[in-house]
């Protein structure tokens, strides 16, 4: 969004502000400015002369000589090959020493171009007459001005005077990043309203009057709107006799410095109250409207239509038209059509003011690969209390400049009139959220400074309609800071949990996940969420694995990215086996991060985003180098139960017999193990590759950090070594279980430190070998207390067919 800052200077009387402090207020206080340009940056030293005498040059055919009258007491000779100059011309003139902008060409040099008192082929210049170019603009934003030579005033400028100033050139452009919620600001009036607000300054916007005749517009025209949805409110008015002719000079100056080409009075105006109002209006011939009757409606399945640009569009049933009894005559909200074109025949002209549906407006535009200045305020939501506002400001300046004569009454078709809103003014939660201490009356001098309201009856602040982006007490406290000043708010710590440094109990949870692997030599990977469909053929998925049914992405990079993966593995064998090719010998990676676990399909709701805790390694390490990293993060996670382990995972990506589920409380937790020889070989390794993955919203539900001190042990333990004979399909877990459940309260801990498969073991059989300890907290143990649950031990798992080696 652009603005001219003179413009804004008249709505807002007695700002004085530099650009610069123009800019940096305005940013300061919420509306952002980019920056800006100032159109005489270039321009030094220009004034309007008018030429006494011509004559030819003594030495070239193509210069003349000038005696030019700049308001000093005596004339300027100036030597020109323009060829169009007369005598009598009032024209701008750089005196000696002065700057312009660039050349005939439209070149623009940086600084502008200096000029000096020099001759031409021997006679004497003292200064130069200018083109609208060399003054730094176009023929484009000059219409008058000549395809060639200087530029010429009319008679009614003075000699001497500024021919900056004349032109209006003495002016900045303001460029503002105007969110998409401040739909108000995209307007004249809106940063004006800013403005004030900004400087404390009272807002004077234009006061516009009634218009019309004694007529009723009624007999003109009727309008009808089908969708009301998409056209909340359309209004419309008749303008007759139209007299076409340029626009007045101050109104071209004002949309020139928005950078908008003057063209005639009628399309002026509808630029004008386009960019004052923000509300686009668009004019059409009346005497091309079939049945004087205006219909809204919904286009037809593959309509076309011949728009203005003389562009034929083919159109859906989604892109809302503007009709007459007969035919479309506009695409609404984005460009009227070639049939009913304001021409310089036109005598009675119908017009529009409308508000439409800001997303069906974006998606029509991009349809039909058309975007407007229209479009493109209509696709922020316009306010629909503004149509008729702009409406009347239009009639006025038609009236006003003379180029018509309005019809009395205007056609409003709004049946359902949108409220501002009420928000409870809550002043004590306003200042503990900025950490200020302003008082009530502060806030409320604040609001009513931008046209907020406020019923004391009810302590409830009113929003007009126009603010869309104030819904609620926080938007209140923001609109409190920025006038107050963000740079005058001291800075507090938040108040809350979030003061103590803590994290959330679910990011302590993965922060114990990173230590345990990091200290256990892993390094953390990022891989996408997005992967391809032939990842599940990679990994042996069965066809009907409930792995496959994924969330395919709308519009995805491409095949490789065209689904949400609801498993981690294909990232890290990925990045394991990018490691391998690089000839990396011992790699250990670790990744958080989700997996998408599609409810139903096709999707009715979100998917369930559930946390992977994935470890990936190959070289130095084996199974139960990969079994203990995670008995180490379910123990420093706080999950004091032992895992146990179930061999019959069933995962075809994983080798049959080296693979198990991670039990925890009777529930399937994660799994681990040997990654298949196939889909090792279809990720390009060569290696043994191990792998685990944790579900990590089972471990935060049943992890917990809450630590029990027991002092240093006082008496000594007292240790027994079993060594058994066991079938190989009992497995060490089994074991285990029997001497928990046996050793009694004196048990502290067992460990395996031995296992044996050979020669001297019958075939099918292993050898175990457990050293137990036990250990009294009050007394020193006897041999009697330890015998007593070591032959408990025994007894157990000679039932489960162990035998004890003797």
């Amino acid at each position: 969004m652009n603005t001219s800052l003179k413009w804004i200077k008249d709505l807002v009387p007695g700002l004085q502000a530099t650009p610069q402090e123009y800019a940096d207020a305005m940013t300061l206080s919420g509306t952002k400015a980019e920056g800006y340009e100032a159109f005489d940056k270039d321009l030094c030293n220009i004034v309007i002369g008018q030429i006494q005498k011509i004559e030819k040059h003594p030495d070239a055919d193509k210069l003349v000589v000038c005696q030019v009258d700049v308001g000093q007491e005596e004339p300027v000779q100036i030597v020109t090959g323009a060829p169009n100059v007369k005598e009598g011309q009032k024209v701008p003139v750089v005196l000696d020493g002065g700057r312009v902008a660039g050349g005939h060409d439209g070149s623009k040099t940086e600084g502008g171009i200096k000029i000096k008192k020099g001759k031409l082929r021997g006679v004497v210049s003292n200064g130069m007459m200018c083109s609208i170019e060399e003054l730094g603009s176009s023929k484009d934003m000059y219409p008058n001005a000549p395809e060639e030579g200087i530029y010429i005033f009319d008679d009614s400028v003075t000699v001497g005077a500024d021919a900056v100033k004349q032109l209006g050139l003495d002016d900045v452009s303001v460029e503002y990043e105007i969110t998409s919620n401040r739909v108000d600001c995209f307007s004249v009036l809106g940063i004006a309203r800013e403005a004030a607000a900004t400087f404390d300054l009272p807002f004077q916007p234009p006061v516009v009057t009634p218009t019309g005749n004694a007529e009723d517009v009624n007999d003109y025209i009727k309008v009808r709107v089908d969708d009301l949805t998409l056209c909340p409110r359309y209004t419309a008015r008749v303008v007759k006799n139209i007299r076409i002719e340029p626009s007045p000079e101050w109104m071209q100056r004002r949309l020139m410095a928005q950078g908008i080409r003057p063209i005639n009075n009628i399309v002026d105006i509808t630029n004008y109250v386009m960019e004052e109002y923000g509300q686009p209006m668009h004019a059409y011939d009346l005497d091309t409207i079939a049945g004087k009757q205006i219909i809204v409606r919904r286009a037809e399945q593959n309509e076309t239509f011949v728009t203005l640009d003389g562009q034929e569009r083919v159109l859906d049933d989604t892109v809302l038209m503007i009709c007459d009894a007969d035919k479309p005559v506009g695409i609404a909200g984005i460009m009227g059509g070639e049939n009913s074109m304001i021409t310089d025949n036109v005598t009675t002209m119908l017009f529009e003011a409308a508000c439409f549906d800001g997303t069906n407006i974006r998606r029509s535009s991009k349809k039909i690969g058309m975007r407007t200045d229209a479009s493109g305020k209509f696709e922020k939501g316009l306010d629909p209390n503004n149509a008729m506002d702009a409406m009347n400001r239009a009639c006025q300046l038609i009236e006003q400049l003379g180029a018509g004569e309005v019809v009395g009454g205007a056609v409003d078709v709004y049946p359902d009139k949108k409220e501002g809103r009420r928000i409870l003014f809550e002043p004590d939660k306003y200042n503990r959220l900025l950490g200020t201490s302003l008082a009530p009356e502060q806030m409320l001098a604040y609001f009513k400074k931008i046209d907020l309201g406020y019923d004391a009856n009810t302590s409830e602040v009113l929003i007009p309609s126009r603010r869309q982006d104030l819904e609620c007490g926080a938007d209140l406290a923001e609109e409190v800071a920025r006038f107050y000043g963000y740079d005058k708010i001291e800075t507090t710590l938040p108040s809350g949990e979030a003061t103590t440094g803590k994290l959330s109990f679910k990011l302590r949870v993965e922060a114990v996940a990173r230590d345990v692997a990091e200290y256990c030599g892993f390094s953390q990977g990022m891989v996408y969420s997005f992967e391809s469909p032939k990842v599940f053929d990679k990994l042996l998925l069965p066809k009907d694995s409930p792995l496959r049914q994924a969330v395919v992405i709308s519009n995805p990079l491409g095949e490789d990215f065209s689904i949400m993966r609801t498993i981690s593995l294909n990232g890290m064998l990925t990045s394991l086996a990018t490691n391998y090719n690089r000839r990396n010998k011992d790699v250990r990676l670790y990744e958080l991060g989700n997996i998408y676990l599609p409810k139903e399909l096709p999707l009715a709701e979100l998917p369930d985003e559930r946390m992977q805790f994935t470890l990936g390694m190959y070289g130095e390490g084996d199974f139960f180098t990969m079994k203990g990293v995670i008995e180490e993060f379910l123990q420093q996670a706080g999950m004091h139960k032992k895992p146990e382990y179930d061999p019959n995972a069933e995962k075809p990506f994983l080798h049959p017999g080296r693979q198990a589920n991670v039990c925890y409380d009777g529930q399937v937790i994660g799994y681990f193990g040997e990654v298949h020889p196939t889909v090792a070989a279809n990720y390009s390794m060569k290696e043994r590759v191990y792998v685990a993955v944790i579900d990590m919203p089972f471990v935060v539900k049943m992890a917990d950090f809450d630590r029990k001190y027991t002092g240093i042990a006082k008496f000594p333990a007292v240790t027994r070594d079993l060594s058994m004979v066991c079938p190989k399909q009992i497995l060490a877990g089994d074991i285990e279980k029997i001497i928990e459940s046996n050793g009694g309260s004196y048990l502290e801990s067992y460990r395996l430190f031995d296992i044996y498969e050979g020669n001297q073991i019958k075939l099918g059989y292993k050898s175990l070998a457990y050293s137990i300890t036990f250990r009294a907290s009050d007394r020193t143990l006897d041999d009697e207390a330890v015998s007593e649950p070591v032959q408990k031990i025994i007894k157990a798992l000679e039932e489960t067919g162990v035998e004890l080696r003797k």
